[in-house]
């Protein structure tokens, strides 16, 4: 699936993967190829990218799942 992580001012990561995990306003989730469609708030926190390979501090805003693309709308990241 498709992974874009985009703050105000740009592009933190761009790139195809197998597993995202999110820190939801309600608790973690992960996300996996063919994932329903769903759009969710996110809190400061974490996002791991294929088990670890990768990891984002993000400082909350909104994911996107939508025919194996995932957009992140974050306020804030960092790798």
């Amino acid at each position: 699936m498709h992974l874009e992580i985009i703050t105000p001012d740009r592009k933190v990561f761009e790139g195809e993967v197998t597993s995202a995990r999110f820190p939801g306003a309600d608790g973690f989730f992960e996300v996996l190829n063919d994932h329903a469609p769903l759009i969710s708030a996110l809190k400061a926190g974490e996002i791991v990218i294929n088990g670890g390979a990768s990891r984002f501090q993000v400082e909350g805003g909104v994911v996107e799942v939508l025919r194996n693309n995932v957009i992140v709308l974050a306020e804030g990241a960092s790798a």
